[in-house]
């Protein structure tokens, strides 16, 4: 009688398996590493896919760019093709001064193999636009494509809806106010002035007390009919003032000093951010803390140099991952 009361158990408990596996597998959403962003910010946004599609690998994912979200870029991975499309915004932005009318509304990263049993993410960065609305959530579609199937990440929640009630919902970002909107009239958010040069925003991002390196970030805009370039700087807490960019070594995202400067073209604009292009203070001699302010020298080929006296601020979520 014991005997036959274990196997009803165990085959009952084998039976409820698959039932059990697919509940979980519905609810490992399509998810981002951010759950909240300021207004004016820019983010790097990594999905996180979990799962395939009953089994299969996933070959695709496609996310749709909302409304309010800019100056797109997805960061390529190795192994998978990268497309981008390009559309009007229904709104006009404000960028560093200009107009911004149109921009990457999709992304898709395509021809890889991510297993059922895996785990990865897809990595692109935004600027969240002041026309975002604060306190709510922005949703942002995602669909990942499997051999003959797909899950769609894309139910948007009706007002007051709570986005777990959705089958699949499209992962959300809480958008908050900006952390600088009590400080629009500081030095920083003045336009500095070095020959054909104008210098917006420039700061040190803070860091961890025994870190090594700080990046540095600005705006650059060349109102001459030559360009210039920002060949290096200099600074009395790091022994090296270098500029750097992300570029794919192998299938390794790693940062390099770009060689020869970078090039400021005329009637153009260049900005330094978090993600991408950035100042490296190298060797650091003190710890970078929050509401320090530092005397940082910039060098440029044409306009020459320029000492400023530069905030150390938190950036969140920057993404910098030194592989020097």
């Amino acid at each position: 009688m014991t005997n036959l009361m274990f196997k009803l158990t165990a085959a009952a408990l084998i039976s409820a398996l698959p039932t059990t596996f697919l509940t979980t597998s519905a609810h490992a959403h399509a998810t981002f590493d951010v759950k909240e962003a300021e207004v004016n910010s820019y983010q790097r946004l990594a999905i996180r896919i979990g799962h395939g599609c009953d089994g299969q690998s996933t070959e695709k994912v496609r996310v749709a760019i909302p409304e309010g979200l800019i100056s797109v870029k997805p960061m390529p991975k190795p192994g998978w093709q990268l497309e981008t499309t390009t559309d009007d915004y229904a709104s006009e932005y404000q960028l560093h001064g200009r107009a911004i009318t149109s921009g990457v509304t999709k992304i898709t990263w395509s021809g890889g193999d991510l297993k059922d049993a895996h785990y990865d993410e897809f990595i692109f960065r935004a600027r969240f636009t002041d026309q975002l609305t604060k306190g709510k959530k922005l949703f942002i579609p995602i669909v990942q494509y499997c051999a003959s199937g797909e899950l769609s990440w894309s139910e948007i929640p009706a007002e007051g809806q709570d986005p777990h009630d959705l089958k699949r919902p499209a992962p959300g970002i809480m958008i908050k106010a900006s952390a600088d909107t009590h400080h629009k009239h500081t030095k920083t958010m003045d336009v500095i002035k070095v020959g054909n040069l104008e210098i917006t925003s420039p700061i040190i991002r803070a860091t961890p007390p025994n870190a090594k390196v700080a990046a540095g970030y600005l705006t650059i805009k060349n109102t001459g009919s030559e360009a210039d370039r920002l060949i290096g700087g200099t600074a009395s807490f790091a022994e090296k003032v270098e500029v750097h960019e992300m570029k794919m070594d192998g299938e390794i995202m790693r940062m390099r000093e770009i060689e020869g400067g970078l090039e400021i073209p005329a009637g153009g604009e260049v900005t330094l951010e978090t993600g991408g292009l950035h100042i490296m203070f190298m060797k650091l001699k003190e710890h970078m803390k929050e509401g320090e302010t530092h005397k940082v020298t910039y060098q440029f080929e044409k306009a020459g140099s320029i000492e400023l006296k530069l905030p150390v601020k938190k950036v969140e979520r920057g993404g910098h991952n030194h592989n020097h």
